[in-house]
């Protein structure tokens, strides 16, 4: 196309921290918008309803809808937990004190890991392979025929699913040639491919030159006796088991495959980086064990528009927050076209909407498509097609349904495709169910959800069915606002945005990062769903980066960072509910892996609540998963001040993780003190006795435990023996460089700049150390300094965060700009504002915006602090809706840096210790009462 210049939850009563200033903040015009569609994935607009995602391409002739369903998975029901583990933990102990970590560490890879999924026999389907099963003749042989092959780009160093291979696993030939000069004769050759997923057979000539299975570098030499002047034959035939398959060549770009003379530079021969051709063998690879189960893309949604080949002009695709509404328009042939899209949580569909301003003007096909193998189309009825599918190696299966509504025109079904010609308007309706019920039972019928979909559907208009998806989606967006002035970027499209903001007055960009992330988070955790996983709830990847899944040693739980100050209570229910499930399989995780009771989590679960360690021993034991989730039960009741929640939900929970570690912590022979062992710094320094940041969560969740009991008058005696406890545990220490200490031992690297800075745990999100321990908290902020500002995006997100609580607003917005920066360059944003890690992670987006919140905005002390962390970069700004501990929803104002103006009010009463600055004001609160100061924080 050419383009021319132009369910109620009980306590949903306090969803919202509160509501009492405004109904409905007024809100900025907030969208994300653009002059060209989409060509990659995450180039595309997501929408979602907590349970069914979307990504919107929006090209004009050809749009494209990737969506996703929540509960389709891999895997199954099945024990995680590895029988016996616990016989083990005495000696991995033991080793550990000796300081024999890699002793420790092969004894725990062996003996206490999880258990995976079963596999399939490797050793036979790879012997099929070699023997041709499924070719005819033999590819390796110089003169085979393949002439009818088709051609693919190689190399592909993210996998041949990249360059038109989508979902492929199994067994493929690659065939290419090169002219060998005179001067080559008698010197043997270099074949240098370097990787290849995951085994290759070598040929030139019809000679096998090489084999290798796994990640080494494949530099075959080829002998001088093979090679012949002019055309010889390289033949490869690949075996890719699981995930990325093909020959990868070099991450570096710039480094050619190639075949040169020995002795001598690939400069010096000829580059193998072209189109190959490639002929699949077989699809159907063994099952590969896994850890854990990967959260599944469901399928796509193709619009082919007809009669649409002249110039477009005045194209615009954007987003708008305000009402989750995707939408596409364009000029063609004089007549104006307009699209439509949103995924509606009353009707539990995605909506798709076309219209145009001239009647008849609509033609198009909609077809249905899934990179799952086990798929396939079929017409239900005279507007209706369905999708029906399997996961592969798994027990999940899902049904969607595409609906189209037509007025005038034609609509026919036929070859598993709607098709529409000379429509006035068309309405398309696309729903998804799976026959997950919950992690033990999957006997439920994919097409369910579908039908209660299409029913509640029945004889409602569009313009109905639009209403209720913006009100039910408003209910949550609109009750906090933020506004950080203006800027002349607005009038520039987000991708325009995204490149200039490092080095551009643009705060409000910054204001709509955080509405964004709200977005986000309505969009991917509705209550009643599932939470949020590393990806919300897209992804198009059969095997996405770390599963998709839920790493829970930070990405879980940043995800769910902005529900308090952010005016999102409600969005916590999935998180709550999954905590639920996760305690009752951490139990039998506690008792098998460690003879304890009470619950525990390692560093990441799934949809089946695995709880067990998994991956690899030097980083998949960490003990502190339930404790850190037990942080966002407590901070719930603190924003709420809901005791029946407390009582009935986060304090049950809560407690039973703390029994855990009352059974678990053990004293260390050396200091005498109470600690965590075996255990690991998240993904740093390997296994070791006493990491700080499990000593910050675990002293956090006794005191909150202790705060609780009282609070409700439980557990006297359990609240005495946390007591006890709390004082014998590892204390944050300071090191010989005045870093505050990552280890039980000093023997922090100050030139290591990890991503991870757990030990920073106590200083966000926890509350472990603040500036009420000075000397604490500037050994923390040179730890920080140490590990330095780059990372990836969800690690440049916790920066922000730390650097709020530090109180340096200007370096916060540093880490702010480099978080918001062109992807290319690393850790930052996509072109549609999904972080990247990269690849893409969705915790760096709430991250991001809950780090921008501190910058106004903390309460995690005795204070409420107005701009405790204002950077210069943001002199004028208003935000109405934003949350405090302690049950207060604040609306202010600031000019030229300065505080002017304040409203508060309080939800259940008590008192308001509030600073700004030097100053301090105290305001014993009524319930539902608004109190309103200026900028000095004098009563008005």
């Amino acid at each position: 196309m050419k383009f021319m210049s132009s369910p109620i939850w009980m306590y949903v009563v306090v969803i919202n921290c509160m509501t009492i200033i405004h109904a409905h903040a007024q809100q900025p015009a907030y969208q994300l918008w653009y002059t060209k569609p989409a060509v990659k994935w995450t180039d595309a607009l997501p929408i979602g309803n907590g349970r069914i995602g979307a990504m919107i391409y929006a090209g004009v002739e050809k749009d494209h809808i990737q969506f996703n369903e929540e509960t389709l998975w891999t895997g199954g029901p099945r024990d995680y937990n590895h029988k016996g583990a616990a016989a083990a933990l005495g000696e991995i102990r033991k080793l550990l004190f000796e300081g024999k970590q890699e002793a420790a560490e092969k004894l725990a890879a062996e003996k206490f890991m999880g258990t995976q999924s079963g596999a399939g026999d490797r050793d036979k389907w790879t012997a099929e392979m070699k023997a041709l099963k499924g070719m005819q003749g033999n590819p390796a042989l110089e003169n085979y025929d393949d002439s009818s092959w088709k051609t693919i780009k190689v190399p592909s160093y993210e996998g041949w699913e990249t360059v038109g291979l989508s979902g492929f696993d199994g067994a493929v030939w690659l065939r290419t040639t090169f002219d060998a000069p005179e001067s080559w004769q008698g010197k043997d050759l270099v074949l240098d491919l370097n990787r290849i997923r995951d085994q290759d057979f070598s040929y030139v000539n019809g000679t096998l030159i090489g084999n290798t299975d796994g990640t080494n570098p494949r530099k075959y030499t080829i002998p001088a006796k093979l090679i012949k002047k002019g055309t010889n034959t390289i033949a490869i035939q690949v075996l890719n088991y699981f995930d990325k398959g093909g020959i990868a060549g070099y991450k570096d770009t710039s480094r050619a495959i190639a075949v040169y003379p020995e002795g001598t530079q690939p400069e010096a021969g000829f580059s193998l980086v072209k189109e190959w051709k490639y002929k699949m063998q077989n699809d159907e690879p063994p099952v590969v064990s896994q850890f854990q189960a990967s959260y599944q893309p469901f399928g796509d949604l193709y619009l082919n528009f007809k009669n649409q080949t002249a110039p477009v002009t005045n194209y615009k695709r954007k987003l708008d927050l305000s009402t989750a509404i995707a939408s596409t328009s364009y000029t063609l042939n004089g007549v104006n076209y307009l699209r439509e899209y949103f995924s509606s949580q009353p009707n539990q569909a995605v909506v798709i909407r076309l219209t145009a301003d001239k009647k008849g003007s609509i033609s198009l096909d909609a077809l249905l498509a899934s990179p799952h193998k086990y798929s396939a189309v079929k017409k239900l009825n005279e507007s209706t097609i369905s999708l029906t599918l399997s996961v592969r190696g798994g027990v999940l299966k899902g049904q969607s349904q595409l609906k189209a509504v037509v007025t005038k025109g034609k609509l026919s079904v036929s070859q598993g495709k709607l098709s529409i010609t000379n429509a006035d308007d068309v309405t398309l309706y696309l729903t998804a169910g799976t026959n997950f019920i919950n992690d033990k039972n999957v006997a439920g019928n994919p097409a369910t959800d579908c039908i209660k979909a299409i029913t509640s559907l029945q004889n409602k208009t569009y313009a109905q069915v639009k209403t209720a998806h913006i009100k039910e989606y408003q209910k949550y967006y609109n009750p906090f606002s933020i506004s950080f002035g203006k800027s002349e970027n607005e009038s520039l499209p987000t991708d325009e945005r995204i490149e200039k903001f490092a080095g551009s007055a643009d705060a409000p960009f910054a204001a709509l990062y955080v509405q964004y992330g709200r977005y986000l988070l309505i969009s991917s955790s509705r209550p009643g769903t599932q939470p949020a996983n590393l990806q919300g709830i897209w992804n198009d990847l059969l095997t996405p980066p770390w599963g998709s899944k839920y790493t829970t040693n930070i990405n879980l739980e940043m995800n769910y960072w902005p529900t308090g100050p952010l005016n999102l209570g409600a969005m916590n229910e999935p998180l709550f509910k999954k905590i639920e499930g996760l305690a009752k399989n951490g139990a039998v995780t506690a008792k098998v892996h460690y003879n304890a009771n009470g619950w525990v989590l390692h560093h990441n679960t799934d949809l089946w609540n695995g709880t067990a360690p998994i991956n690899a021993s030097n980083h998949g034991i960490w003990v502190s998963g339930a404790g850190w989730l037990s942080q966002h039960l407590w901070e719930h009741y603190q924003f709420t001040q809901d005791r029946v929640f407390l009582r009935t939900e986060a304090y049950p929970l809560m407690k039973q993780a703390a029994v855990f570690f009352v059974d678990f912590l053990v004293k260390d022979p050396k200091t005498g003190w109470l600690i965590s062992t075996p255990s690991n710094s998240p993904e740093n320094g390997g296994l070791v006795a006493g990491p700080t940041m499990d000593h910050q969560i675990i002293r956090t969740l006794f005191k909150n435990c202790i705060a609780a009991s009282e609070l409700l008058g439980l557990d006297a005696e359990f609240r005495k023996t946390l007591q006890e406890k709390l004082t014998l545990i590892a204390p944050n220490q300071i090191g010989k460089y005045g870093q505050l200490q990552e280890w039980l031992e000093d023997k922090d690297d100050t030139t290591n700049v990890h991503r991870h800075v757990s030990h920073l745990w106590g200083v966000h999100p926890g509350n472990d150390i603040t500036w009420d321990t000075p000397d604490m908290m500037k050994a923390a902020r040179q730890s920080l300094i140490y590990r330095g500002d780059a990372g990836t995006g969800w690690s440049l997100a916790w920066k922000i965060n730390f650097w709020s609580r530090f109180k340096d607003g200007d370096h916060a917005m540093k880490m702010v700009k480099m978080l918001i920066s062109p992807a290319e360059k690393g850790g930052g944003a996509y072109v549609n504002l999904f972080d990247a890690h990269p690849p893409f992670q969705i915790d760096g987006n709430f991250g991001g915006a809950a780090g921008i919140s501190e910058m106004l905005l903390q309460s995690h002390t005795q204070f409420v602090e107005l701009l405790p962390a204002l950077p210069a970069d943001i002199p004028e700004g208003e935000v109405k809706g934003i949350c405090a501990r302690g049950g207060f929803e604040l609306n202010f104002k600031w000019s030229k840096g300065v505080l002017t103006a304040l409203e508060i009010s309080s939800k259940t009463g008590g008192v308001c210790l509030l600073r700004y600055g030097n100053k301090i004001t105290s305001i014993a609160t009524q319930k539902g009462e608004i109190y309103k100061l200026n900028g000095d924080l004098e009563r008005l």
